[in-house]
């Protein structure tokens, strides 16, 4: 199906032109005298990142510290950063380099570019807000991703711990700042910040009349697999129970009473055209999620396009099923039908989870025709802990450790299974899993011969246009069977459209969180708690949600050139090879990769 988006997505590149040497002798050993250059940059970031060494997988002498978050900190690593595109340019001529060795260059000056720009809005970012994480993202860290396998592990931990105090005490002098400048987070956001602080605060050691607190009791499962003595189990326990107490308490206290100070003085909920250079903002927010040179009010006008083309499809499947009424009834019926729930109880998320394993496992048993390669590592399904539930979405995808000895995850939030639809939840399970984040992420991470920082980078556009594009593809893999759940789908995609409207539509043209809402409730069938949700992130998270649709967009426009251009010679495998063959890439030079093997394929077939 051709799409009117052609004309604004097939811009020509400018700093991305490939006029590679592929195959000329010398420039495998200029390839990986550059790979080696740019993984000596990444692992000096690294080695400034403990939390990055525990997502990795990594231990070492950092494992009890956590992330300098200061801004004279950000500030010193874009500087250097710019002075590393310095050096690249000065000491690599990119026309000697090979194909990879091309892409790799260009996408390194891509990237620092864009922190460069990103450093003169490093103000309008919010410190903490009720979507993102900020103030739960530590703990899951160490809940997660920071094995115990000895007892240094156990006493990194226990200073992990201790570290709140500060960690939590520069937040707030960093929420303080902000405030002064202008930046403070909408109304709406203080409630669940607030309540998940006290809530991950709570619980003994720090209160020995409650049950122990998640965390607690976590590193006590933990350290219960540890063969000590009991000396040393006394010792640790002690500590640990010190720490919980004392400096992580002091450190949740600290945010709460800055949290509170702010949330007496904020009574708005605006996009971040208020904010001091927010225009500015924002349109830096478009171009770095999407990718693209397009404004704010193209993207609206694409977005109510593409709204009223689903709205199409979705009367097909209303009429399919024999429902009597227009769409809006159709939409009420979709929100309340039993079918469409699972029961609110523990015994309906184990029914969830088993039938997201299902799903799963279906993939993987056809994937084969549909793919050339997969990743080694392996998927779990699980359910948002519930501590941290106010402060995450709906779903979302944690990837693999870098050795492979953590499976990618792929976390539903269960918090109230009223709002959990079931045919819409069908298509989110491919998006967050197989053939979505999973296949493209951990598939990139496993890659040989790319540099570190295309192994585990990424570009909103790409990953989540290739996740939403997985949605569609289950359909051709033979999923989807019951209409009801094919309805699911456009009913996900639909939502992705509907976010072209309202993220533009509250920080461009200045809608009200209600006018959002309410565009939400007339287009889609979401529930209305989930609509909430949806558009309160946008007003903290300004940009990221048009990354999903325009990524799709590309894709299929690309996939329909491929299939157009080579006819019998067109195969899904090698077309997905050419899109997630490579790592995460900047949509542009996505086209020009496909390009590329549109050609190749063409000159094998004429050879």
């Amino acid at each position: 199906m051709k799409r009117p988006l052609r004309r604004l997505l097939g811009l020509t590149l400018g700093l991305f032109v490939f006029g590679c040497a592929a195959g000329a002798p010398d420039t495998a050993a200029e390839d990986a005298r550059l790979n080696a250059f740019l993984d000596v940059v990444f692992e000096r970031g690294v080695s400034e990142s403990p939390e990055t060494q525990s997502y990795l997988g990594r231990k070492g002498d950092q494992l009890g510290q956590w992330d300098d978050r200061s801004d004279a900190f950000a500030a010193a690593q874009t500087a250097r950063s710019a002075a590393d595109l310095d050096r690249l340019r000065g000491e690599f001529d990119r026309e000697l380099l090979g194909e990879q060795g091309q892409l790799s260059y260009d996408l390194f000056v891509f990237n620092t570019e864009q922190r460069v720009r990103d450093q003169a809005f490093f103000r309008h970012f919010y410190v903490a807000d009720q979507f993102n994480g900020q103030i739960t993202n530590p703990l899951t860290l160490l809940q997660n991703n920071h094995t115990i396998s000895s007892l240094q592990d156990a006493n990194d931990y226990v200073q992990r711990i201790a570290g709140l105090e500060g960690l939590f005490s520069e937040m707030a002098e960093r929420l303080a700042d902000r405030a002064t400048f202008g930046v403070i987070p909408p109304a709406f956001s203080f409630p669940a910040m607030i309540t998940d602080a006290a809530r991950m605060s709570s619980g003994a050691p720090v209160d020995r009349s409650q049950e122990d607190n998640p965390l607690y009791a976590d590193f006590k499962a933990k350290v219960g697999e540890l063969e000590l003595s009991d000396a040393e189990r006394s010792d640790l326990m002690t500590r640990a129970d010190e720490a919980w107490a004392g400096p992580l308490k002091r450190g949740f206290d600290t945010l709460v009473g800055e949290l509170r100070r702010l949330q007496a003085t904020q009574t708005e909920n605006l996009g971040v055209w208020s904010l001091p250079g927010g225009e500015a903002f924002y349109a830096n927010r478009v171009r770095n999620q999407t990718t693209l040179d397009l404004s704010a009010e193209e993207i609206h006008q694409i977005g109510l396009d593409d709204v009223a083309r689903i709205h199409g499809e979705m009367e097909g499947i209303m009429q399919a099923v024999g429902f009597e009424g227009d769409l809006q009834d159709f939409f009420a019926f979709v929100r309340t039908d039993p079918n469409n729930f699972y029961e609110d109880s523990d015994a309906g998320r184990a029914v969830f989870l088993a039938e997201a394993e299902q799903q799963i496992t279906a993939i993987f048993e056809v994937a084969d025709q549909y793919f050339n390669h997969l990743p080694r590592a392996g998927l779990e399904v699980r359910r948002v802990e519930p501590w941290r539930e106010n402060s995450t979405s709906i779903a979302f995808y944690d990837s693999p450790s870098q050795d492979g000895s953590r499976p990618g995850i792929y976390y539903a939030n269960l918090a109230d299974m009223k709002s959990v639809q079931k045919y819409v939840f069908t298509a989110i399970t491919y998006h967050e899993g197989v053939p979505g984040h999973h296949f493209q992420i951990a598939l990139a991470q496993e890659m040989a011969g790319l540099p570190l920082f295309r192994k585990f980078g990424g570009y909103g556009a790409y990953v989540e246009g290739w996740a939403l594009y997985a949605e569609r593809l289950a359909r051709e893999m033979g999923f989807y069977q019951d209409p009801m759940r094919d309805f699911g789908r456009l009913q996900d995609e639909i939502w992705r459209s509907v976010r072209l409207v309202t993220d533009t539509g509250i920080h461009s043209k200045r809608w009200t969180r209600q006018q959002a809402i309410d565009y939400f409730m007339v287009n889609t069938p979401i529930s209305e708690g989930d609509i909430i949700t949806e558009v309160e992130r946008y007003f903290v998270n300004p940009g990221q949600a048009l990354s999903y649709k325009m990524g799709m967009t590309q894709i299929l426009v690309l996939r329909d050139r491929a299939e157009a251009a080579l006819g019998d010679q067109f195969d899904i495998r090698d077309f997905h090879d050419a899109v997630i063959g490579s790592g995460a890439l900047p949509l542009l030079v996505l086209e020009q990769q496909v390009d590329r093997y549109i050609a190749r394929t063409l000159g094998e077939g004429a050879s």
